[in-house]
């Protein structure tokens, strides 16, 4: 198991490397930064005053691992648009953020889970042919197209629920529908595979041969066994939830990371671009840490491979 864990550590520590020297270089490559800030109307001497008083002026090599260094220490710089410290602006709005992943990710398992069983016990039937369906549209379904039809029917036709922020549980409906759309499909075919293979195992057979309920056997014995990759998928997808609530938080203005990312974004306030794309990195690997700890628990056969 120890080293299970060493050579997972190591995997999830390059790749934030790579996160954190692309994250760099990417907004180094947008363009020179000093005139960003200093504005289009700038004089060449107000740019020059920008640039040093940023430190922009410094070589790239020391201005990375200056920002490295700070970073790992959880100091960000602070903003160029907001005045305020990066680190205080991500903690204020990640807990909006966490939440609509939440409410994706548990809406999502709520939905396609009974599909992917209900789809393998009724394998290669009309039945199974349309969760595959609903499956593959919601795939190709645009998130934001999704969010301005809900927005049109449930909020201003019928007033069901709020159309924008996060004064209540209600805000969170609608956004938490429109990511699930994103993670349903993986899982609807994970667990429908799952069970499939699960099903046609022998110790199904003797369940049956012991006269057990049909219920007993699909929910305590088969999902059980077929629950481990799922438990790995919904792991990851909540990180691509986190990740991908850009374009959901825009659509719904609710101000969380992935909104502020966004302003950030229009406004050229880099630092705080670059602390959103490392953080929600470091959130991503971990997730992807824990489900492959929670999958080595579940299963034993992984911890040696």
């Amino acid at each position: 198991m120890l080293r299970f864990l060493v050579r997972r550590l190591i995997v999830a520590l390059l790749v934030a490397a790579t996160v954190v020297t692309l994250a760099f270089m990417l907004t180094r490559l947008s363009g020179d930064l000093a005139i960003s800030i200093a504005g289009a109307n700038a004089t060449q001497q107000d740019v020059e005053q920008v640039r040093r008083a940023y430190g922009l002026d410094r070589p790239l090599v020391v201005q990375f691992f200056d920002w490295v260094g700070r970073a790992a220490l959880g100091d960000f710089g602070q903003s160029y648009f907001f005045k305020q410290r990066v680190s205080e602006l991500i903690a204020e709005r990640m807990p909006v953020t966490v939440t609509l992943g939440l409410v994706g990710l548990a809406i999502a398992l709520v939905v396609s889970l009974p599909l992917g069983i209900m789809a393998a016990v009724r394998e290669n039937t009309a039945v199974d042919r349309l969760v595959q369906l609903v499956a593959l549209i919601g795939q190709a379904m645009p998130s934001f197209w999704l969010g301005l039809i809900l927005m049109v029917t449930l909020g201003l036709r019928l007033g069901w629920l709020p159309i924008s922020g996060t004064g209540s549980w209600e805000h969170y409906v609608m956004p938490g529908i429109v990511l699930a759309f994103s993670a349903i499909p993986a899982l609807t075919r994970l667990t429908r595979s799952g069970m499939i293979q699960a099903l046609a195992s022998d110790y199904i057979r003797t369940a049956r041969a012991k006269g057990l309920s049909r219920a007993s056997i699909l929910l305590k014995h088969a999902l059980r066994n077929a629950a481990i990759p799922v438990v790995a998928i919904a792991a990851v997808q909540l990180g691509f939830m986190l990740g991908g609530s850009i374009v959901i938080e825009s659509v719904f203005a609710l101000h969380g990371v992935g909104f502020l990312a966004w302003e950030s974004i229009g406004k050229n306030d880099f630092p705080v671009v670059q602390a959103v794309v490392l953080v929600l990195a470091v959130i991503y690997i971990g997730l992807t840490m824990l489900a492959d700890l929670m999958n080595a628990v579940l299963d034993p056969r992984l911890r040696s491979a």
